[in-house]
């Protein structure tokens, strides 16, 4: 009919953020990434806009544009100010990154949840196919960033919470255990090891689970240590400090653990929520409007 819009491509958050301010066809670069958007050049490459594709690719904007105030009935749904205005967005693991207090170049967030994330804010932009290593833009800065499958999933497979309380509470961090491990829930591995049928390796079984947790606590530092070796062999800005979140940053053995390892001082994250990251970059929108790509 003449009044219906044409078709749009959005994703998820591009769908909920015109919900709430009602124009259709906005993204933002951090989402628009994987899409295909040249976040170098800010503007879709050739081939992408050469496939006369029968949808509309969105307008894609910085992160935290201001776009346009509430629509006026959800401002009266939820009693909200009717000059509330929406931004645009970013993705989680980046509102993480911002809620970190990270923002200096050789800074870096690990995130211990069920696997095993690392972002590294550098000066030059690394990418690499083969382990998975893409980097987002971070106003002039690139966040760079890999993900492993080992990490907490695996401690849930032998520890309940309170075990991983009581024994690492005993552990001793400054003594390296002797276990050699690669911790994983099932075979395959994407960084910083790039093969599909990587096998998990957690034997030898020693004679106390306070050693057996201690082995696994100290692979997986190996592991994010051999990840941050590996982002800066490739080019990226040398690592000077880093911040963790996830369940696992709450775990001080661990924390100095990993510090061991990486030779760097381990700061607990300054927010934890996501939500905070995506409120700071609103508000340095506001105070600092970022110039609109094309």
């Amino acid at each position: 009919t003449p009044n219906t819009p044409d078709p749009h491509f959005l994703h998820q958050a591009d769908w909920l953020s015109f919900l709430l301010h009602g124009k259709l066809g906005i993204s933002d670069y951090h989402n628009a990434l994987k899409l295909g958007y040249d976040v170098e050049n800010l503007c879709y490459p050739d081939w992408l806009q050469q496939l006369n594709l029968p949808i509309q690719l969105p307008n894609v904007l910085p992160p935290g544009t201001p776009i346009a105030p509430i629509t006026a009935h959800l401002a009266n749904r939820f009693g909200l100010p009717t000059n509330c205005i929406v931004c645009a967005g970013t993705t989680d693991s980046i509102a993480a990154f911002l809620a970190s207090g990270a923002s200096s170049p050789g800074e870096a967030v690990t995130s211990l949840g069920s696997t095993l994330v690392l972002k590294l804010l550098s000066q030059t932009r690394v990418d690499d196919a083969q382990y998975g290593i893409y980097s987002h833009r971070f106003n002039d800065l690139w966040l760079v960033g890999g993900a492993s499958n080992t990490g907490g999933a695996v401690l849930k497979q032998f520890f309940s919470d309170e075990e991983l309380r009581q024994l690492s509470e005993q552990i001793q961090p400054d003594r390296p255990s002797p276990l050699n491990y690669y911790p994983l829930t099932k075979p395959g591995e994407r960084f910083p090891i790039n093969d599909p049928n990587l096998p998990p390796q957690l034997e030898p079984y020693p004679e106390t689970a306070l050693e057996f947790l201690h082995g696994i606590l100290e692979s997986i530092a190996r592991i994010e240590t051999r990840g941050y070796q590996l982002l800066q062999a490739l080019g990226a800005t040398p690592l000077t400090q880093v911040y963790t979140a996830g369940g696992g940053a709450k775990n001080n053995a661990w924390t100095k653990i990993r510090s061991r390892h990486l030779g760097i001082p381990i700061l607990p994250s300054q927010q934890t929520e996501a939500a905070y990251g995506t409120a700071l970059l609103a508000k340095n929108a506001k105070t600092n409007p970022p110039q609109q790509t094309n």
